[in-house]
């Protein structure tokens, strides 16, 4: 493939990531208005902002092998396909349930066609590692700038229209997203196909439905209660389930080869704790501006622009400060500006403060640690890596959305309907959901600079004592044994 026909590829599939990271938010300050038309409660509103990002992220690590073994245009294409149909499923809603079902499709759809979206980078520009790698931060701007881009949408297209009109706009965009990949867009596999792990990925996703379904409904069941307890305990129960099996199963959805890379494993925390922080926080953010500050919807979404402006120029420093210093610095400098952007968010409620901070930081994260988690696993299983990335933003999404807004509800009222609450109560809750992410971003931001790769490629000095310590007084420490060919390889940065 030419370079022309490289970046036209890229083009394309960029426009279908934007889509995605757009309909994640879009409905945010649209959530007045469904709450007028429908009527759902506290725990039905997360649900309608979690249920795309649940099943994304609970699909997307069995998607990443489907689009490997069956091919990657194939993934894409029928993913495109089923979120226009479920867009125009939630469209023509006329209950909570169905937007929720609506959403969930959506999310499937999305779980298909983002995993190829940055596996087709990795093809078109194999053995081009500089267009690689701009090509690589330019799918982690875009997936930011598309998240952070839905609520002015979705407030311009409330205040004209009405909510549904930010179901109805997926359609045009996907179809003709579709006809440009189908012309653009290069068909890929892996050179051996995998077998899709079935029990693999209903233990996964298992696991993350209850884990959030608890966190969500604990606030209005009571965290103590018999079914939010259960629910803990049955996420637990089948993510030791999961481990267990991955160990044992002869093609396993996420391979050891991958999980023992300790790169990709500080890399994947580091971009699940930044969409946790971010856009739980966002969440949140858009039910202040509306609530408590009485903004309709287009200015509650414009006053969340600066995010995208900070996002967009800290993923341009992030190349810069990644090549001379290396990603730890980046990724653990963005970790540390995100908490503290929350910190300044709960101190003064200074909403400009926070975006700025917070933009800047997922910039530098986003698109150093994508590359980190890349270099880290082989060519040929780029699907997957690409579903392992994108799983890590969509599981932080999720979590952020239910556990702050949980800690929003506990703190400001205590029952299933915190939306109603405004000026001090709600500013309580949002006071206490904010620390909460402070405090879980700087746990990641210690994490990311012992465990990921300095700018001569090695990981930090503690991080090497306990590898060695890990070893029993071994001469050395052995590599993983490779799974399936998927044998981990070096990330070298110039």
């Amino acid at each position: 493939m030419t370079r022309r026909g490289a970046w036209a590829a890229t083009a394309v599939v960029c426009s279908a990531l934007f889509l995605i990271g757009l309909d994640f938010t879009v409905l945010n300050v649209a959530i007045p208005g469904l709450q007028r038309d429908l009527g759902p409660s506290m725990a039905e509103t997360q649900w309608l902002v979690d249920g795309y990002a649940l099943t994304l992220g609970a699909c997307v690590l069995a998607a990443g092998t489907l689009s490997d073994s069956y091919g990657r245009r194939r993934a894409f294409l029928t993913g495109l396909a089923l979120c226009a149909v479920a867009s125009a499923g939630g469209a023509l809603a006329d209950s909570a349930a169905q937007v929720v079902a609506a959403r969930c499709g959506m999310g499937l759809g999305a779980a298909l066609f983002m995993p190829a979206t940055l596996a087709t980078i990795a093809h078109v520009f194999r053995g081009a590692a500089a267009d690689r790698r701009r090509a690589m931060s330019l799918w982690a701007a875009v997936a930011g700038i598309g998240t952070l881009t839905g609520p002015v949408a979705g407030g311009w297209l409330v205040e004209d229209a009405s909510w549904r009109a930010a179901f109805w706009l997926n359609v045009p965009v996907a179809l003709a997203v579709f006809a440009a990949a189908v012309v653009f867009v290069p068909e890929s596999t892996g050179p051996q196909p995998r077998p899709l792990d079935r029990a693999g990925a209903l233990l996964s996703s298992g696991a993350l439905l209850a884990l959030v379904w608890g966190i969500i409904e604990a606030p209005g069941r009571g965290w103590l209660s018999r079914p939010v307890l259960a629910a803990f305990v049955t996420a637990a129960v089948l993510l030791v389930l999961f481990a267990w099996w991955q160990r044992r199963c002869p093609t396993p959805m996420l391979p050891l080869s991958v999980a023992r890379n300790g790169a990709v494993r500080a890399a994947a925390v580091a971009l699940a704790l930044m969409s946790f922080a971010v856009f739980g926080a966002m969440f949140i953010l858009t039910l202040y501006l509306q609530q408590v500050r009485g903004l309709g919807p287009w200015q509650a979404g414009l006053r969340i622009t600066p995010l995208s402006v900070g996002l967009a120029i800290g993923a341009g420093a992030a190349a810069l400060v990644s090549k001379r210093y290396g990603p730890r610095t980046a990724v653990t400098a963005g970790l540390v500006l995100i908490a503290a952007g929350c910190a300044v968010l709960a101190g003064d409620t200074q909403v400009l403060a926070f975006e700025g901070f917070a933009g800047f930081g997922a910039g530098l994260v986003a698109p150093s640690a994508t590359e980190t988690l890349m270099a880290s696993v082989p060519e040929e299983s780029s699907g997957l890596g690409s579903a392992l990335n994108d799983a890590s933003r969509q599981v932080g999404s999720t979590l952020g959305v239910a556990v702050l807004g949980s800690v929003l509800v506990t703190v400001s009222t205590g029952h299933s309907a915190p939306v109603t609450a405004t000026g001090d109560a709600f500013v309580r809750g949002m006071t206490a959901a904010a620390w909460t992410a402070a405090a879980v971003t700087l746990a990641g931001a210690g994490l990311a600079w012992f465990r990921l790769p300095g700018a001569d490629g090695a990981p930090g000095r503690a991080a090497e004592d306990a590898a060695w310590k890990t070893s029993a007084g071994s001469a050395s420490v052995p590599d993983p044994q490779p799974v399936h060919g998927l044998a981990p390889k070096t990330v070298h940065h110039p």
